[in-house]
């Protein structure tokens, strides 16, 4: 919103999330994170709880089309421990290493295209790779983002995304290996490479003490996610988990 709107401004949120227990879930749990979005200078920035990234071409105040260039990372929790996994069955192929995933994104944005001068659409691509061992492999993701303010306390959000992801990850969280068959009881599948996930979702903010741009505020939001080709196929999903998950979060941040 700062680099709409004018100005700078940073916003900071404690957020609560109910998420699937692992990539591919029917069951779920609650956990928390942090949220910083913002414009410093020009330069946007965000943290979602364990991704984030940094845009190094700045905006200029007044500026239409926006240009972006930058690092992005996340860290990928995904079967790390299993004291959070209900499932039995997913329980016993064993804990993953936790992935470390870094890269950079390229994309770019219009503001002033549907209903106001500061609604903002854009589009992106992102490429990460594992550099911790895990699953050292990538993941490619477009996306797309729209944006608009309702008001000066108000403003809504939509998005959809895709993942492409290497052979590498789909071993490590999709395959399952005769060892792993008989700990666990699910049948034996070779993941392959490909489309992993379609994702659509939309958020809403609403200022609590001020406007968009100072004060608290309230963000809520939700997703839903469809595994999608090998994936959706492995047992992991198809026998013991859904190819269909949700997500919703609630959090209550400040913006300076």
């Amino acid at each position: 919103m700062s680099d709409q709107l004018g100005g700078d401004t940073i916003t900071v949120a404690a957020a609560g999330v109910y998420l699937p227990d692992y990539d591919g879930s029917n069951d779920y749990r609650f956990t928390g994170g942090p949220v910083a979005i913002g414009s410093v200078k020009g330069f946007a920035f965000t943290i979602l709880g364990t991704r984030g990234s940094l845009d190094l071409i700045p905006n200029r105040e007044g500026d239409t089309i926006d240009f972006q260039l930058g690092p992005i990372a996340a860290v990928n929790f995904d079967r790390q421990s299993i004291k959070q996994i209900d499932d039995v069955r997913v329980r016993a192929l064993g804990k993953e290493k936790t992935a470390i995933e870094v890269g950079g994104y390229i994309g770019i944005g219009k503001t002033g295209v549907i209903t106001s001068p500061y609604d903002k659409l854009s589009v992106s691509v992102s490429y990460r790779h594992d550099v911790n061992n895990a699953h050292d492999s990538e993941i490619w993701q477009p996306t797309i983002n729209y944006l608009t303010p309702l008001s000066t306390k108000a403003a809504v959000g939509l998005f959809a995304s895709a993942e492409h992801a290497g052979r590498g990850y789909a071993d490590t969280y999709f395959t399952i290996s005769p060892t792993q068959s008989i700990a666990s009881t699910l049948p034996v599948y070779n993941a392959s490479k490909g489309w992993k996930n379609y994702t659509v979702g939309g958020l809403v903010t609403y200022s609590l003490t001020g406007n968009l741009l100072h004060g608290f505020k309230l963000i809520a939001g939700g997703t839903y996610r469809r595994m999608l080709n090998d994936f959706a196929d492995s047992p992991v999903v198809s026998v013991a988990g859904s190819k269909s998950q949700w997500l919703g979060a609630v959090a209550i941040g400040y913006t300076f």
